[in-house]
């Protein structure tokens, strides 16, 4: 239980290095996988959780290797919101920035294809915002995944 098969060193380098790799890899899925979790969604974050424990612990299954694995998730976790909370560059990198999905009525097709909405999801945030299509002034995918609408004034 408390005998570890690895150095405890070995297990902070490979949960830095699953973050890191994770992390670009969230990045790269888009804005609406980290905002709006389908049934689908989440059935791969399960996965992935599951496909990457193996490289978190290398095999290792002490109580004390598996709380050092936590532990630096934790403590990367922490690091990576202090330094979003200092540089406007990093939180841009790590948490993305609003896209401008659509303007005066109308959504801009080829970005709403490359951020994957359907037109259910825009049906969706125009109902939520209360905002007929020939009201919206402009309409945002938020760095969340949410999608803000704006209408115009009256």
């Amino acid at each position: 239980m408390f005998d570890m098969d690895l150095p405890w060193w070995e297990f902070i380098v490979r949960g830095l290095a699953v973050y890191l790799l994770l992390l670009v890899m969230v990045r790269l899925s888009g804005h609406r996988t980290v905002g709006q979790f389908t049934p689908f969604d989440l059935l791969v974050v399960m996965l992935l959780s599951e496909a990457v424990s193996n490289s978190l612990n290398g095999g290792d299954d002490s109580l004390v290797g598996g709380l050092i694995a936590a532990a630096t998730l934790v403590a990367i976790n922490s690091l990576v919101a202090l330094a979003s909370s200092r540089s406007a560059r990093f939180e841009k990198f790590v948490d993305g920035s609003a896209v401008l999905i659509g303007r005066d009525g109308v959504f801009f097709e080829k970005i709403v294809r490359r951020c994957r909405l359907s037109e259910s999801d825009l049906e969706e945030a125009l109902r939520e915002h209360d905002c007929p299509r020939p009201e919206m002034k402009c309409a945002f995918l938020e760095a969340d995944g949410q999608i803000t609408i704006m209408r115009n004034p009256q």
